[in-house]
């Protein structure tokens, strides 16, 4: 399936029913088990919803869209457990905004996608159902943490997918899976019924073949939501019109992460010939300086380590989610279901929070709000010249499995590029525009203005043609 224009026109003259579709995606499905990208797939109720959109005479912007979400994000009368044993067989007894939304506009939801627990993660190994393997190479990690969103997408298992983003969760499997992915700003899509990591941070971004799918699904996802006070209010989204002048834009590019030790060479050189590319045909392309680039990881894992500390004490055994079978009183029954629920990476994040908080470590806390305040300050200064920042989006492309456990400052580094979007707000996507050496893929991401995603997009499409 090319698009949803592609099936939307071939719905309409007859050729193609949804059920045909939903069922092209079942069959994918099951032909793909072994890459573990779902948790949960709703055969029946994706038979029983193709059916009922077939039988209406005006149908949604949306229908033909066969989409998965990853399992942090609610659906009534659905299991989610954010790839946890703390959470798992919990229902949600209601629907995230985005999913009311989907469904309003005949998008159907094909199934519940594997990812790394709560969120924490950078591979897809993380997970309490096992690891996702990636579509393109099965030895090779998909990314993470919305792993299996973008496997999910990458082996045609569905035309689109939902994930979340904190510090990269979106764009870096993108990458690594050859796809669009977009975390946009900030306050631009509800994230009620998201499960929270780290509130400031956390965002829900779209993994897709292309970008006019990415945009479609945009336009119906964001908006007001009376739910989430940090959505603006103001902000009417149209993102689908493509007709948005990029003459005279002006792009940087940040030479410290041209400089970053651990960027592949061929990344690099990749990086360095679209930039003459976009010279050549007349656009203004400037290298700038930014000497945070090398604060912001250490930035992001103190602040988001405290507010996931903060997010996850709801998991308490108590009030839903796993209870241990033995306790002696309310702090042991605390304290078993919560050593016994929550895995490896939890449990380090949580403790890297209570430390962080700690009385004696409190300036450590401040240091790195200020240092976030810093980042957003000069991010702001850049655009006041530029309409959008270029990098890489991985300063790697995909890895083996195991490859970076032991080392976890590597495996947090490969997010270097990607957290800046985060700890600003500002708009982030990345595009599928490089082939290494090894036959794998590798994105470049480009960051604008925030609430400038129609602009993005448009740039966007202009990139992905110029580079074919």
């Amino acid at each position: 399936m090319k698009s949803l224009a592609h099936i939307q026109a071939k719905i309409n003259t007859g050729e193609l029913t949804v059920s045909e579709i939903a069922n092209y995606y079942l069959n994918n499905i099951r032909k793909n088990q072994h890459l573990n990208a779902f948790i949960e797939v709703f055969n029946k109720e994706t038979i029983t919803e193709a059916k009922r959109i077939d039988q209406k005479k005006h149908k949604g912007k949306l229908a033909g869209l066969i989409i998965a979400i990853k399992d942090n994000i609610c659906y009534q009368n659905h299991k989610i457990s954010a790839a946890s044993q703390i959470l798992e067989n919990y229902v949600s007894p209601y629907s995230a905004t985005v999913v009311e939304r989907l469904l309003a506009e005949d998008a159907i939801i094909i199934g519940r996608t594997n990812c790394d627990e709560f969120g924490m993660g950078s591979s897809g190994e993380k997970s309490a159902f096992g690891k996702t393997l990636n579509p393109l190479d099965n030895t090779k990690v998909p990314g993470g943490s919305s792993s299996g969103s973008a496997a999910a997408v990458a082996a045609d298992c569905c035309l689109a997918a939902l994930g979340s983003d904190t510090g990269g969760s979106v764009r870096q499997p993108a990458s690594f899976c050859g796809l669009v992915g977009l975390k946009p700003t900030y306050g631009m899509v509800s994230r009620w019924g998201l499960i929270a990591y780290a509130s400031s941070f956390d965002q829900i971004g779209i993994l897709s073949e292309n970008i006019e799918d990415n945009a479609r699904i945009l336009e119906v996802i964001a908006g007001p939501d009376q739910k989430d006070k940090t959505v603006n209010s103001d902000f009417i989204p149209n993102f689908s019109n493509k007709n948005k002048d990029i003459k005279n834009i002006k792009i940087g590019f940040i030479k410290e992460a041209l400089e970053y030790p651990n960027l592949d060479k061929d990344i690099k050189q990749s990086f360095n010939n679209t930039i003459e590319q976009l010279r050549n045909s007349s656009i203004r392309v400037d290298e700038i300086s930014f000497p945070l680039l090398n604060f912001i990881v250490p930035a992001f894992h103190v602040l988001a380590p405290v507010e996931a500390m903060s997010n996850l004490a709801r998991f308490d055994g108590v009030k839903f989610g796993h209870q241990t079978n033995t306790f002696n009183d309310a702090n042991d029954l605390w304290i078993k279901s919560r050593t016994e629920g929550f895995g490896k990476e939890v449990k380090q994040r949580i403790l890297i929070g209570s430390y962080v908080l700690q009385e004696n470590n409190s300036q450590i806390y401040q240091k790195a709000q200020k240092f976030r305040q810093l980042i957003k300050t000069e991010t702001d200064k850049i655009f006041e010249q530029y309409d959008f920042i270029l990098s890489p989006t991985t300063p790697d492309i995909a890895f083996g499995f195991g490859e970076r456990n032991t080392n976890p400052q590597s495996m947090f580094l490969e997010d270097i590029y990607l957290m800046h979007a985060n700890l600003t707000g500002n708009p982030a996507i990345t595009l599928p525009l490089g082939k290494h050496p090894k036959n794998l893929p590798f994105g470049m991401q480009v960051m604008a203005q925030k609430f400038e995603e129609k602009k993005l997009f448009a740039f966007s499409n202009y990139l992905m043609n110029k580079m074919e």
